[in-house]
């Protein structure tokens, strides 16, 4: 009799362990698997989705991969999450601009959002009533109204970087990433400053909103970022560009030479260079740095092309894709600003536009005539070999915004004319600095108090005059 009871117990322990393990392997037995009605992808394995497909590195390219296998709309399954990747304009346009309302929340991001940043930085924030107010504070310093405000920032800046190129041409990376660091916090905060974490940064956001000071620091921090290291890209890419397409320049330099002579060029002259509006919408394109985008998360299930968008799914922004689809732009790796022969759209008549293919760029903007009106970018050569060096233009720094990877180039005045008038010119605005290179006082219009909200409209600001 014991002997009986001694081997049913483990055998009933046995059954209810294995019935256990059935009912836990049912429940979760969908874990890294594809819905019949999501979008198409990759093939999946069972709990771990899509997840070993991930690349380490130049991430974009395997999505715009992707992109060609499986279609303008794909979805990749991460385990338990679920991102749905867009790689057409159509598609960006009919999801994010005509159903922002449900597209506009941001994914769950636990460790970088709730961990690392108490649920403040901006750019993970998910839709509710701090992202109404951070959004109404962003578009009161970046919209096209304050915009034209800047000029005189843009102008200074534009000289000192020129001046740089001249004394220390070997370490333009480093000169392009000041000036668009300097004129990002200028832009956003009024004065000129190397770091995000300066104190200033905090009062202002405090004599103006009344949000924390862990707030305006991660707001302060983000759009420091977000300006900064999207135009240097850009910049750096251009000159990239350039290295590889030495035509370009030539035409260029042609049409600026035409219309400004020894005179440098200024906004003015924009409207009579339509090759540079080129090189400039060609540059984003080209080089967009946020290629691929930052991630939306969608608020309640949606239908798309006959797909179900899940409540909760990431959705990406595939702007290297779009941007080097053969389609819209044929020879997409060829940098050619005349194929934006024509187009004389703003960039923000471009993103507003209702034909998404007209859209000419999904990023933001940077200028760079002055550079071709003062220097010629010539190829360095390896004092080795006697060759050449051609930069490689799918070797680029990984990560939210892509950047070309450090190449050597040879800077050079165009004449000795020109180098004079670049330092002319850094010499009319030393006035206008004190001994800390500081504005001796902010421009007219600059002061962050005389934002004013037109007509009630959240996120519509002006300058009083």
């Amino acid at each position: 009799m014991s002997t009986h009871k001694t081997i049913s117990a483990p055998l009933a322990l046995m059954a209810f362990g294995i019935a256990t393990c059935l009912v836990v392997f049912w429940k979760f037995r969908k874990i890294g698997t594809r819905s019949k009605d999501y979008p198409p992808g990759p093939p999946t394995l069972p709990f771990i989705g899509n997840l070993h497909q991930m690349p380490k590195g130049r991430g974009h390219l395997q999505f715009q991969k992707w992109a060609e296998e499986y279609g303008p709309v794909y979805s990749l399954v991460l385990g338990t999450k679920v991102v749905v990747v867009l790689s057409s304009d159509v598609a960006v346009k009919d999801l994010l601009d005509k159903r922002s309302a449900i597209y506009s929340s941001r994914p769950e991001f636990y460790l970088g959002q709730e961990v690392l940043s108490g649920n403040l930085r901006p750019l993970f924030l998910q839709y509710g009533n701090t992202w109404r107010l951070v959004r109404k504070l962003a578009h009161g310093v970046l919209n096209i109204q304050v915009a034209r405000s800047y000029v005189p920032y843009q102008d200074l800046e534009n000289r000192a970087m020129l001046m740089g190129f001249l004394e220390a041409p070997g370490q333009f990376f480093g000169h392009i990433r000041r000036y668009t660091t300097s004129l990002t916090t200028q832009m956003t905060f009024g004065y000129r400053t190397p770091t995000s974490d300066d104190p200033n940064l905090v009062e202002m956001f405090e004599k103006e909103s009344g949000i924390s000071d862990e707030l305006a620091c991660y707001m302060s921090g983000s759009l420091l970022q977000a300006g900064s290291e999207t135009t240097s890209a850009i910049l750096i890419g251009f000159i990239e560009a350039i290295l590889l397409f030495p035509e370009v320049a030539k035409v260029a330099q042609a049409e600026i030479d035409r219309v400004c002579g020894d005179r440098m060029p200024d906004l003015n002259d924009v409207p009579e260079l339509p090759y540079i509006r080129g090189c400039m919408k060609e540059s984003l394109r080209w080089m967009p740095a946020a290629v691929l985008g930052v991630p939306h998360a969608v608020i309640q299930d949606d239908l798309y092309q006959g797909y179900r968008i899940p409540k909760g799914a990431s959705v990406l922004f595939n702007v290297w894709a779009i941007h080097n689809d053969p389609r819209r732009h044929p020879d997409p790796r060829r940098y050619d600003p005349s194929r934006w022969a024509g187009d004389d759209q703003n960039s923000i008549q471009a993103a507003l536009n209702a034909d998404p293919t007209k859209r000419d760029h999904f990023t933001f903007g940077a200028g760079m005539s002055r550079i071709l009106w003062a220097f010629n970018v010539n190829r360095a050569v390896d004092e080795k070999t006697g060759k050449e060096i051609l930069p490689d233009i799918n070797n680029v720094v990984d990560g939210l915004f892509v950047c070309p990877q450090p190449f050597p180039a040879n800077i050079v005045p165009r004449s000795a004319s020109r180098a004079a008038r670049v330092r002319e010119e850094w010499a009319q605005v030393q006035h206008l600095l004190d001994e800390n290179k500081q504005w001796k006082v902010v421009p007219e219009g600059l002061k962050w108090r005389d934002y004013e909200p037109l007509g009630g409209e959240e996120g519509v600001f002006d300058v009083d005059p």
